[in-house]
């Protein structure tokens, strides 16, 4: 008799996803194994995915090693990171590590914890020399980034949602993003492993919690059953087309330069906006200015000096960049 159909669900996920890192990272003759690690916070969708780990990277030749990130956010939460090492441990992990990060503040609580956490774990991997991070991102997730990206009104990339890869080198990869939480959790369950329920995701005050236990609940009860799968299936779609949008405009960035290297404010205007506004967007990136922290609002303003020329004074834009029009010429440079 074969494993439960939750636990099987989540083995094929990670199984493809071993094979595919075998194919970025397969070893010469002679050398160690590659090593894999799987973010864990002790919760139902990333105990799921370590136990699915530790099942299937031995019988790859891949060794499986675990995090855990301990925010400091609640009392108490380095007793829970050492409880969930130590089920890491159980489960044959190694090597396996709680990480300690201290949270800012810049972009509100969330991007704050997310920043400090990815920074831990890209240390992380750097150290132990890991070709790749596994997290735990269900198609529930993915419906709430979508959502959230609708909400704020960023643009197609933001509805792309999260990538099955992504990180530099493609370190980071989500096994689960066409799975939903139930069935992380019913695999928990059936193999009688222990979960953690972050009292986080129930707090209003975070607006993802918010979202998780209103807003969707009362999406569903409007349109139906199957807002999640459809809301997955929106991240996909954009995320072609945000590709295909985003390749345009890094092979038509240079015929709207001129011999200086100055942007042309007549051939960026001949551009359609959504190629026009990423070469905006990467000139801004380029110049200095925060990826995280500039907004459409921001991309918008600039198009302006291009659509909407009337002598208008220079743009600041965050990280100390400015961006003006001069002499047919759009100058983003540092103020």
């Amino acid at each position: 008799m074969g494993p439960h159909p939750a636990v099987a669900a989540i083995r094929l996920a990670v199984r493809r996803v071993l094979h595919d890192i075998l194919i970025d990272h397969k070893p010469p003759p002679g050398e160690s194994s590659p090593l894999v690690l799987v973010a864990c916070s002790g919760g139902a969708d990333s105990m799921a995915l370590a136990s699915a780990l530790a099942f299937e990277a031995p019988k790859l030749g891949i060794r499986a090693g675990g995090i855990t990130v301990d925010h400091g956010l609640q009392s108490g939460s380095d007793l829970r990171a050492d409880d969930v090492v130590g089920r890491l441990v159980e489960l044959g992990m190694a090597p396996v590590e709680s990480l300690a990060v201290t949270v800012g503040r810049d972009g509100g609580p969330e991007a704050a914890a997310r920043d400090a956490r990815y920074a831990a774990l890209d240390a992380a991997a750097e150290r132990h020399g890991a070709v790749a991070i596994l997290l735990g991102h269900t198609r529930d997730d993915q419906a709430e980034t979508v959502l959230l990206g609708l909400a704020r009104g960023s643009g197609i990339r933001s509805l792309s949602g999260m990538a099955a890869v992504s990180g530099a080198g493609g370190r980071y990869r989500r096994p689960f993003l066409h799975l939903d939480r139930q069935t992380a959790r019913k695999a928990c369950m059936v193999q009688s492993l222990p979960v953690w329920d972050d009292p986080h995701n129930a707090d209003p005050a975070y607006t993802r919690s918010r979202l998780r236990h209103e807003g969707l609940p009362a999406l569903e009860k409007a349109l139906g059953k199957g807002v999640v799968e459809a809301l997955a299936r929106t991240a996909q779609l954009s995320r072609d087309d945000a590709d295909a949008l985003d390749a345009w405009a890094g092979q038509a960035e240079a015929s709207v330069r001129d011999a200086a290297g100055l942007l042309e404010c007549a051939k960026l205007y001949a551009l359609p906006p959504a190629v026009r506004r990423r070469i905006l967007r990467r000139a801004a990136i380029e110049a200095g200015a925060p990826a995280g922290s500039l907004f459409a609002r921001h991309i918008e303003e600039v198009d302006r000096l291009i659509t909407g020329w009337r002598g208008q004074g220079a743009i600041n834009l965050p990280g100390k960049v400015v961006a003006q029009r001069q002499g047919g010429r759009l100058v983003i440079r540092q103020g």
